[in-house]
């Protein structure tokens, strides 16, 4: 085991344990061992911290936005965490490849299909087809998360306030992978159900574009029993 990594994870959901209140039984739900892809809304900067210490000390890792890298703070502790860095805008085939290792080594990978954090509690934004292309190789488990409350951390901590994340844990499932040849409408369409999956988690007023329910569709999704 790596001592500093211990020592810092550990502390950090020390931290975090003061500044917010999670409902921590949620992460019970979650499997011991990968692998495995978790995805999640993306309404604020804690929720990815929270989930990454409290699965610890499960082999995880996800994608982060590589201009974070250019912050001393952040490039040593995603560095130390094992967080991938991906280039926002293109296809970044040197992270997808890394991630594609990380599943094949049997890490959880995290991650937010939506590309980028919804602001001002509009919602759910729509979903990249990029995470389909993980979760179409060697087929993983996907589970779903929702994390109300986040918005607020900004706020609150100026307050010396501690800010309540509310996390719930869906139900897992796969994708299909028996159709052949899969389209970008297919993975489009994978990817809205797997949304899907993560608004009716939420309440109405957070689902955004997933707010019409029906709409959603589970053709591609396999659950687990």
């Amino acid at each position: 085991m790596n001592l500093l990594l211990d020592i810092v994870t550990y502390t950090c959901k020390f931290g975090l344990d003061l500044i917010c209140e999670v409902d921590v039984d949620e992460f019970k739900k979650i499997p011991k061992t990968g692998p495995a892809i978790i995805y999640a809304n993306h309404s604020g900067t804690i929720e990815a911290p929270i989930v990454y210490s409290n699965l610890y000390p499960r082999k995880i890792t996800g994608f982060g936005k590589a201009e974070l890298w250019k912050k001393p703070f952040f490039n040593w502790l995603f560095t130390l965490w094992g967080i991938i860095p991906v280039n926002r805008g293109e296809m970044d085939t040197a992270a997808l490849k890394e991630a594609y290792k990380k599943l094949d080594e049997g890490y959880f990978f995290g991650l937010t299909p939506e590309g980028t954090r919804s602001k001002d509690n509009q919602g759910l934004l729509p979903a990249k087809a990029g995470i389909v292309m993980l979760a179409l190789r060697n087929n993983p488990l996907i589970i779903p998360i929702a994390h109300v409350g986040g918005t607020h951390f900004g706020t609150n901590i100026k307050k010396l306030k501690r800010t309540k994340i509310t996390t719930r844990v869906g139900k897992s499932f796969r994708l299909k992978t028996s159709m052949g040849r899969v389209s970008k409408e297919i993975r489009q369409q994978m990817a809205d159900e797997m949304m899907y999956q993560v608004a009716i988690l939420l309440p109405e007023q957070l689902r955004g574009a997933y707010s019409d329910m029906s709409k959603m569709t589970e053709d591609y999704l396999v659950f687990e029993n």
